[in-house]
């Protein structure tokens, strides 16, 4: 495989973590987009690249460690940022996120420890101290309701037990878009945790445009098939987890999605 083509293969996979990292779709693709013209003027660190997919997300954790202390990259748009996106910015700049990276380097992307301290040019004892307190940062995180939407009832079961061992609260659960439709019409969810093919035939994607439509809530997509979600030919979304997932994975977006969102606690 050429070096063009296996960066092309990891780019949307990179995407998505560059979304979950900033909480921002347009600030992650700036991000990704910044490493690439990296790479570009750099032919020592473009021919390091053909050693996969870790020297590809270390190029872009220099990167990212830049827009931290400098601020994140101006990106295009129509329109002043909203709310979101400033309270994003807001956030970044108070916080060094290293426990969050380390968390997603090593659920949401799914590299070893030793992988994930190449990437952030870290020792592995410093890395395994970071995710344990991402993870404790988890458990502090601000409690919720939470809307499951999902068609197969194994999979529901499973996420309704990793959102309540995390302290959160169930609101309903759908297998439909209808039945999304009228949780969220009865109780407004804080979160939303949506696969993309529901049982009816119809969409989790409008499914989540419908409780949009209500309130601006945090949501996060569950699905078996990422890549048709990352070909940006769309607004794609920030947090997107990929079947079968692993409890932590599920686990550490949660944390990013609160984390970044507009969730509101419960009373």
């Amino acid at each position: 495989m050429s070096l063009g083509a296996q960066v092309a293969t990891n780019l949307p996979y990179l995407r998505r973590y560059a979304r979950a990292l900033s909480g921002s779709q347009a600030a992650g693709d700036a991000l990704v987009q910044a490493t690439l013209e990296a790479v570009l003027a750099d032919d020592a660190l473009r021919q390091s690249l053909a050693g996969g997919r870790v020297p590809l997300y270390h190029a872009f954790n220099t990167v990212w460690s830049s827009a931290v202390t400098n601020g994140l990259p101006d990106t295009p748009s129509a329109s002043p940022a909203g709310e979101h996106e400033l309270a994003v910015r807001e956030r970044l700049g108070a916080i060094t996120p290293l426990n969050r990276q380390a968390l997603l380097l090593t659920t949401l992307e799914d590299f070893s420890i030793a992988e994930t301290a190449q990437v952030l040019g870290l020792d592995e004892a410093t890395v395994e101290t970071l995710v344990r307190e991402a993870i404790d940062e988890i458990e502090r995180e601000s409690v919720t309701s939470v809307l499951i939407i999902e068609d197969e009832p194994l999979i529901s079961m499973q996420l309704e037990e990793i959102v309540t061992a995390l302290g959160h609260s169930i609101c309903g659960t759908a297998a439909t878009r209808s039945q999304a439709r009228n949780v969220a019409a009865g109780q407004t969810p804080g979160l939303v945790l949506a696969d993309i093919q529901l049982a009816d035939g119809s969409s989790g994607l409008d499914a989540v445009d419908d409780i949009l439509e209500i309130a601006s809530v945090p949501v996060i997509f569950i699905t078996a098939y990422p890549e048709r979600l990352l070909t940006g030919d769309r607004p794609e979304p920030t947090y997107l987890v990929t079947k079968p997932f692993q409890e932590a994975t599920v686990r550490a977006a949660i944390s990013q999605a609160l984390f970044f969102g507009s969730s509101r606690p419960l009373p």
